[in-house]
């Protein structure tokens, strides 16, 4: 792989190796038959990666799922091996193929929705710098190579919903924070919602991609699925437990209970599809302009990219250099009106359960600048799209990503 990036276990084969790329793709310059060839096609040495690959010697296997993975967890076959009947694509998606391989390799195009959106355009950059690249924000031929190498993951995957995980509880929350605060917590209104999380996409992709299913719920393609996925519209569950569905091919989600402490966390990480190998951040960049949040490790290199939002012209985003207190997993949420320019300070004070409907979502890490943190959301189609209070929001998947890979002391710097 890529010798820019440090050797670690590779988040799809599992196996030990040189780190290849991490991004997300763009595809604006590319029809999609044409990307779809490009990563479908395998390298002439038949293993799927370059014959100058300096990891191509290496052993990969399919691991087992670890055992805090949930059943739906991913099995990706290695380099050169086939597809199982449930990870077989029943339709071409190029797009959302690029997708889940790209966030696989650590830089995240936000929602899984096979379109060329804000967050894939970002990844695509910080692909690109990563691997010494012109950064053109396109798939480039260079681009395509690195990119061909994993053409046996698939876009899409069969799952089936168990009855576990489609328990609930499930309600609509009130909008009173002071109603908010009787809940036992801040949970998904619908097993729509918690699946649409779980495999990093909107309830109306998840539609379109089970018309069968949603019957006339369904979205007709890909892009209107998307368009409507801003403004969700109020239509009863779809889903419930022992449907077989078909779902984004979204991986990086083996667990090792053994590394985390905290059993909700775990449950939690298991709910979101995130795995608790990730890489290990030294400092991270917050770029306003860009709207970025860049890990780089020990020895400056680039190992993750998200799209983030950042603040707004009431609350912007405060440039400096700080450093990290702590995370904080499934936070309680101190809510307190003299601290939101839009809401009245005669509102009285609360304290919010936690869940991944709460104003943080799943996880709150604290910055050294005080009332600042970086946080997760319940609203992940927003992300970069619309304006915070002051502090740094992702995706739940992504900021429970990102909390594996930073701790107490990581380096922050808010730049313009």
């Amino acid at each position: 792989m890529n010798s820019l990036l440090p050797p670690v276990r590779d988040p799809i084969t599992r196996g030990t190796i040189a780190r290849a790329p991490s991004s997300r793709a763009i595809f604006t310059s590319l029809p999609a038959a044409c990307l779809l060839a490009m990563l479908a096609g395998c390298n002439s040495n038949g293993t799927g990666q370059s014959a100058a690959d300096p990891a191509a010697s290496e052993t990969a296997q399919v691991a087992a799922v670890q055992p805090g993975a949930d059943a739906m967890a991913s099995h990706d076959p290695g380099p050169g091996q086939p597809q199982s009947a449930e990870a077989t694509d029943d339709q071409p998606r190029a797009v959302m193929q690029a997708q889940v391989i790209l966030e696989r390799l650590g830089f995240a195009p936000g929602v899984v929705d096979g379109e060329m959106g804000l967050s894939t355009r970002n990844a695509l950059s910080g692909y690109q710098q990563a691997n010494g690249l012109k950064v053109t924000g396109d798939i480039d031929e260079a681009t395509q190579a690195i990119l061909s190498r994993y053409s046996q993951i698939s876009a899409t995957r069969l799952v089936t919903i168990p009855q576990d995980f489609a328990a609930g509880p499930f309600a609509t929350l009130p909008k009173d924070p002071a109603e908010q605060a009787k809940l036992p917590g801040m949970d998904y209104a619908s097993l729509d919602e918690k699946l649409a999380e779980r495999f990093h996409t909107t309830g109306a992709v998840l539609k379109a991609l089970n018309p069968q299913i949603a019957g006339g719920n369904a979205v007709g393609t890909e892009t209107s699925a998307v368009q409507n996925s801003a403004s969700p519209s109020p239509l009863p569950p779809v889903f419930a437990a022992g449907q077989k569905i078909r779902v984004p091919n979204v991986g990086a989600d083996s667990i090792d209970p053994g590394q985390v402490d905290d059993q909700a966390w775990v449950a939690t990480l298991a709910s979101l599809g995130v795995g608790t190998e990730q890489v290990h951040a030294d400092r991270i960049v917050v770029s306003k302009s860009k709207g970025t949040l860049s890990a780089y490790d020990a020895d400056d290199k680039l190992v993750a990219l998200f799209t983030v939002t950042t603040g707004s012209s009431r609350d912007p985003l405060p440039l400096g250099n700080w450093k990290i207190n702590g995370v904080d997993r499934n936070p309680k949420f101190h809510y307190n009106p003299a601290l939101f320019w839009d809401v009245s300070d005669s509102k009285p004070k609360a304290l919010l359960p936690p869940g991944p409907n709460g104003p943080v979502g799943v996880v709150w890490i604290d910055l050294s600048k005080p009332h600042y943190g970086i946080h997760g959301t319940p609203e992940p189609q927003t992300i970069g799209r619309t304006e915070s209070h002051g502090c740094v929001r992702l995706t739940n998947w992504d900021a429970a990503r990102l909390a594996q890979m930073v701790s107490s002391g990581t380096k922050v710097e808010f730049v313009a």
